[in-house]
């Protein structure tokens, strides 16, 4: 099969879909690596690494796009893609559709078949393309969190560790899952006082199992969330519904109870943000002042690190990959049931209902196309 790996174009985002190891296995087992020209830069991978990986470099994103049967990426095809894309075309990248009815309705009119790294997901309900990404993002809100914090940025002038004698900023973490995880384990590493906020007792006996002592855990509803809030240095957002538009647990008019100079880091605003004041972002210009709270929401956090956000994003995608590769896109999803979960569009019909319920389209059951 001919694998396109066409080269990032959406602003500052500097991951390509696979390091020249990704693509020497896929040519090991017999396919051809149609890599774009400069593709890796960003993430420090030159030509010449997957030319020797048994890569064919590929002047242009025309080309690529024109050639590939199987279309291998990191974010959604921007506009500018959208008219490389062709019906008999598999894509396989992060899409979040449920976040714009723009891009959904443009690729439900490619007929393209579209799978979602962020919606494979494990018996377990793991979700095993999304983890790395989350996890990268966790580490990082608290990262720019703490930065922004700072006074010459319009923060509290909080130090998120605080120094002896004084008290460590406070964190609030809503949402335990990968995301919350890691935010809170970086945040109290830093020597904050750390709250998560989830729904799922489960979870929180979990978390409350691994979390060092300065990590609380508690049940989220609408009272918590605004006791939290209203005291809360540095809120971190990392609320998940598979495939779905994140629920909205910060209201606008929240936003008046918090402390002035606080600052949310809205990670769910791939799924459109926790925040009614969420709006996308960029690694550019980062953050914007609501009501005197400041708001990160850059929609490619892990972008900000390409080559450790590729590493891993690799590691996770390519048995994936290889199965779509090796048996194409139908017989892979028959065979596996967690990439099966991954398919959300196909012939121009939704095949994830998350998708479907966000815009009130008509959902098909995903075995429809097998």
């Amino acid at each position: 099969m001919k694998i396109g790996i066409p080269k990032e174009i959406k602003i500052n985002e500097n991951r390509v879909a696979l390091a020249p190891s990704g693509a020497e296995a896929l040519a090991a087992a017999g396919h051809q690596v149609l890599v774009e020209s400069g593709a890796g830069l960003g993430s420090g991978f030159g030509d010449e690494q997957y030319r020797l990986a048994g890569g064919r470099i590929i002047a242009g994103a025309d080309a690529v796009w024109q050639e590939a049967e199987l279309v291998v990426k990191v974010k959604e095809p921007i506009e500018e893609e959208w008219q490389r894309i062709r019906h008999e075309q598999t894509l396989f990248t992060f899409f979040h559709f449920a976040a714009s009815r723009k891009l959904t309705q443009a690729h439900l009119d490619s007929g393209a078949t579209c799978i979602a790294y962020e919606t494979v997901q494990l018996p377990s309900g793991e979700l095993p393309l999304l983890t790395p990404m989350s996890e990268v993002a966790g580490r990082m809100a608290v990262q720019e969190g703490a930065k922004y914090l700072e006074n010459l940025f319009g923060g509290r002038g909080v130090l998120l560790g605080g120094v002896p004698g004084v008290p460590p900023a406070r964190v609030a973490v809503l949402g335990g899952g990968t995301v919350g995880a890691s935010a809170a384990a970086i945040a109290a590493g830093m020597g904050a006082s750390v709250t998560i906020l989830d729904i799922s007792l489960e979870r929180l006996r979990h978390l409350a199992d691994i979390m060092p002592a300065n990590v609380q855990l508690v049940y989220s509803n609408r009272h918590t969330v605004l006791e939290h809030l209203r005291c809360a240095d540095l809120v971190i957002g990392g609320v998940l519904v598979t495939g779905a538009v994140a629920p909205k647990l910060i209201r606008r008019d929240d936003l008046k109870a918090m402390l002035k100079g606080a600052v949310i880091v809205d990670v769910a605003v791939d799924q459109g943000g926790c925040a009614e004041t969420t709006h996308p972002t960029t690694h550019e210009n980062p953050v914007y002042l609501v009501d005197g709270v400041l708001h990160y929401a850059v929609a490619n956090m892990p972008g900000g690190v390409p080559r450790t956000s590729t590493l891993a994003l690799t590691n996770a995608t390519l048995p994936y990959v290889l199965q779509l590769a090796n048996k194409g896109w139908q017989q892979a999803l028959r065979d596996n049931a967690a990439l099966l979960k991954g398919l959300n569009i196909a012939r121009g019909k939704i095949a994830h209902r998350g998708v479907a319920d966000a815009f009130d389209l008509h959902y098909h059951q995903p075995e429809e196309f097998l």
